[in-house]
């Protein structure tokens, strides 16, 4: 896959307008409070990025590649709920010379607070498309950030994801989060008979693709460290198998197979481990196993349902759910099954933990009468329940540790499923639109 790329070895020979985004940017106040779920959204101009040359590209025109990153910009920063973007649709293009000499009075008429302009240009043809990306603070008329990206035509989306990213990052304080991908189960059929297979998108849910054809049954996949590929749970047969799926070459190979139940594998932070469930009997345990292939080691060893395994970022602890206390449960244990310990107490049953990669807190689903997405610290404290819907579970942390994503179930015979996304407010919730439905959704970590 073609890699975003800007260095200053890039630039060489580059006109001057190209050149101009190397320079230093102003500083300013301007800023967004992430935790404050009351403040007002933040107004952002956002238009179409003029071209200096409209020329045709296998993605379409320049010009309108203009329109169509800008539009990306728009959506990501409105998703994350924190932006009230302005345009593009119905605002002033500007032209060449305004993208790095903004017509502030505009923006100010408009009450705009912040302003996302740049150009798109390319020589035509397969040649790389350059993206220029710059934010303004409209009412001190200063630039607070400016960035460029060069990228084949197929990969545009990236560009302006990588604009968008720039501009919360600067904003917000925070890291970014959007350039990423998710792999998740798409979900056809009715509600006990379903089609399950592995599909990836990007995180707003552009760029879908099919990875398995539903011949099989396919579940809870997840992101290698490199993004190189995906563990995921297949059922072929009477069998169980844990595959591992390349994504650049379009191969999988056999980690494991058993006759047994076979759940959740997990990735360790260095990508050389997996954990997972298996079933023997009346009990469930969890293991670890070479990514390279060799013999699982098993890790707990007690009565009852121990599975859902996740790695703290420095890979030393895991946690997991039990019920070996009566009900599910959430217990820590250090990486290689040592010193394991109950830390959820607040009631009800959890599931599906999951560590957060700032390695702050730990998300799960929470079930009492109904199914709640939620997070505590890794002690067990501070409990808060981000969702309430009639079943929310799975959640999966985006790069920056500071949002959710997870998969509603409807109520009924349907039981459609459909991935969404949550912020650690709880206030800013919505739907990532996929083609059919979805459950299971692993976020991957910040593209490269």
């Amino acid at each position: 896959m073609m890699m975003l790329s800007f260095r200053r070895k890039t630039l060489r020979g580059a006109s001057a307008l190209l050149a101009l985004l190397i320079a230093m940017p102003a500083t300013a106040q301007l800023s967004v409070d992430v935790t404050n779920p009351v403040e007002s959204d933040l107004r952002i101009a956002i238009p179409a990025m003029p071209t200096q040359q409209n020329v045709e590209t296998p993605a379409g025109s320049t010009d309108s590649l203009g329109q169509r990153i800008a539009e990306v910009i728009a959506n990501d920063l409105r998703g994350s709920g924190l932006f009230t973007p302005l345009g593009p649709n119905g605002v002033q293009r500007p032209t060449m010379p305004e993208v790095t000499s903004p017509v502030f009075e505009r923006w100010s008429a408009m009450n705009a607070e912040a302003l996302v302009q740049g150009f798109v240009r390319s020589a035509g043809g397969d040649s790389q498309i350059t993206v220029g990306c710059y934010l303004y603070d409209v009412a001190l008329g200063t630039e607070l950030a400016r960035q460029g990206y060069v990228v084949a035509p197929r990969d545009w989306r990236r560009a302006a994801h990588r604009c968008a990213d720039l501009v919360y990052s600067r904003l917000t304080g925070e890291s970014p989060f959007f350039d990423s991908r998710i792999a998740y189960i798409a979900e056809t059929g009715l509600k006990d008979n379903r089609v399950k297979r592995l599909a990836i998108m990007d995180s707003d849910g552009a760029n879908h693709r099919f990875i398995t054809n539903g011949q099989s049954l396919a579940l809870t996949p997840r992101w290698s460290p490199d993004y190189r590929s995906i563990a995921y749970v297949s059922y072929v047969g009477r069998n169980v198998r844990i595959y591992i799926y390349d994504v650049d070459q379009g191969r999988q190979r056999t980690l494991l197979e058993t006759s047994g139940a076979i759940f959740a594998p997990r990735w360790s932070p260095d990508g050389r481990t997996l954990l997972f469930s298996k079933s023997s009997g009346a009990n469930t345990d969890i293991y670890k196993i070479p990514v390279a292939g060799g013999q699982p080691v098993r890790l707990t060893n007690t009565p009852g349902i121990n599975v859902g395994g996740s790695f703290s970022p420095d890979g030393t602890r895991i946690v997991f759910e039990s019920d070996r206390s009566g009900g599910q449960q959430i217990y820590v244990m250090n990486a290689d099954g040592s010193n394991q310990r109950r830390i959820s107490f607040g009631g009800g049953r959890y599931a599906t933990p999951e560590w957060s990669p700032r390695g702050d807190l730990i998300a799960f689903t929470k079930i009492a009468g109904n199914f709640r997405v939620g997070v505590m610290d890794i002690n067990g404290g501070n409990e808060r329940l981000l969702t309430n819907g009639w079943q929310d579970e799975a959640p999966t942390w985006s790069p920056n540790g500071r949002v959710l994503q997870f998969f509603r179930t409807a109520a009924g015979r349907s039981g459609n499923s459909s991935i969404w996304q949550v912020d650690l407010t709880g206030v800013n919730e919505r739907k990532i639109v996929t083609p059919v439905d979805g459950s299971d959704p692993s976020w991957g970590p910040l593209l490269q």
